[in-house]
């Protein structure tokens, strides 16, 4: 979730029990790799392995290019994102806009499992469309090429995020290859997570939208697929203290005024299902420093 899973995000939902944490999507080409925003989802300092970097592009050898790039720069796994849906991306014929060419989608995988002596896994959709739906042909040439694992999201790039995920696809796609499948799409609790496991028989979950203001999420998850038995919620003072330690995290990263821009929207999830969260919203959309904004979230916490 490119805005979204920078390193600060990382790093929390991996101490909170997530098995593998993907980096932002990065665009392949090399003429954006210099770039304020490219340097900053690439940084990794301090974050635990297996580092996973994301690729987006429509290139075969610039995708294979930024793969070796970016196993020299640390990276353990590279994940070739043809899901997003963004406009944006799929205008570019990145994302999942490539579902539409299975023969452009086979060139890509195929030249960069060859460029790279790491594990390359493939993040897309169901279908460009309703009507175009091609998910058990592309894990099929997937396979092939010789990636490692499937994350599929059940749903096609029409759907965006709307309507309810397509788990008989996973299903089904889980049944064709012999690879490693996860189930992607609408997993937001412990109960949920452990429906869509027996429902399509995948091999673990990837969760997005879930976690954001909720990295507790995935040891809820962890713990009930382990034992049946529900955590208690996390405490206000959890809370309030991780989410601190959050904020620390992007100012660190980002620097001071970059920082609180950045740490408004995490917030905003932290805080939304909270009495008040409305009110204690508009006002701190007016603060600019981290210790106004690090008082406010403390304050607002503390009642």
């Amino acid at each position: 979730m490119a805005g979204v899973t920078d390193r600060p995000f990382r790093v929390l939902c991996r101490r909170l029990g997530a098995g593998l944490a993907v980096s932002e999507m990065a665009l392949a080409d090399p003429r954006f790799r210099d770039t304020e925003k490219s340097r900053t989802r690439r940084d990794h300092v301090g974050e635990p392995g297996p580092i996973s970097v994301q690729l987006a592009g429509a290139d075969p050898a610039l995708l294979a290019e930024g793969a070796r790039w970016n196993v020299e720069q640390g990276a353990q796994i590279i994940d070739i994102n043809m899901g997003c849906p963004a406009k944006k991306v799929c205008g570019a014929l990145s994302g999942s806009a490539l579902l539409r060419d299975e023969s452009l989608v086979a060139r890509i995988l195929e030249a960069v499992v060859r460029a790279v002596e790491v594990p390359v896994t493939l993040k897309f959709r169901t279908g460009f469309s309703r009507q175009q739906r091609n998910a058990l042909r592309i894990a099929r040439l997937a396979e092939d090429a010789g990636i490692a694992a499937l994350a599929l999201h059940g749903r096609t790039r029409e759907d965006f995020y709307q309507g309810s995920a397509e788990y008989q696809t996973i299903a089904e796609v889980k049944q064709a290859v012999r690879i490693p499948v996860f189930a992607n799409g609408d997993v937001d609790s412990p109960e949920k997570a452990r429906a869509v496991l027996a429902a399509t028989g995948a091999d673990g979950l990837f969760i997005g939208r879930a976690a954001q203001g909720n990295p507790w999420i995935f040891r809820e998850i962890g713990h009930y697929l382990a034992t049946g038995v529900h955590l208690p919620p996390p405490a206000v003072r959890e809370i309030r203290d991780t989410l601190l330690t959050h904020l620390d995290a992007l100012y660190g990263l980002y620097g001071e005024q970059r920082g609180v821009r950045v740490a408004r929207k995490h917030i905003q999830w932290y805080c939304e299902s909270r009495p008040g969260a409305d009110a204690f919203w508009r006002d701190l959309c007016g603060l600019t420093s981290p210790t106004e904004q690090r008082a406010a979230v403390a304050g607002f916490f503390a009642g």
